[in-house]
């Protein structure tokens, strides 16, 4: 038990510190779309499908799919920002909500594609070890 909540422990550090080199790395858009969390959150989603379709597989242990799915993926993806983004884009003018209800729909199509592509490459042969 404690040496899983030192996995994810761990990997939410790698992840977050991840999202914030990200969130450094993406340009911020004139228009104030929040496009690092958008891509943080599409990224976590894939790579979250690619672990689950691995350890399914049983190509990656109980303990990495713990460390990866829920340290690492938990640590880079951030709900609380995307609705955050959400708000600030419904509130910043009067075009504001329609482009918020954009990047919700954007990112649940987004995010539920990665997580499929993912699984499927992760369960498919193409990942299998040397």
């Amino acid at each position: 038990m404690i040496n899983l909540v030192i996995l994810v422990f761990i990997g939410g550090a790698i992840g977050a510190m991840g999202r914030e080199f990200l969130m450094l790395g993406v340009p911020e858009l004139s228009d104030g779309f929040p496009m690092a969390i958008l891509i943080a959150n599409i990224v976590a989603a894939f790579l979250l499908g690619l672990v689950t379709g691995l350890h399914k597989r049983k190509v990656v242990t109980d303990d990495v799919n713990t460390m990866v799915g829920t340290g690492i993926m938990g640590g880079l993806s951030t709900f609380s920002s995307f609705a955050y983004g959400a708000v600030v884009l419904m509130t910043a003018s009067a075009s504001g909500a329609v482009v918020a209800i954009v990047y919700v729909l954007i990112s649940l199509v987004l995010g539920y594609g990665a997580v499929l592509a993912g699984l499927k490459l992760g369960q498919s042969g193409a990942t299998q070890p040397n």
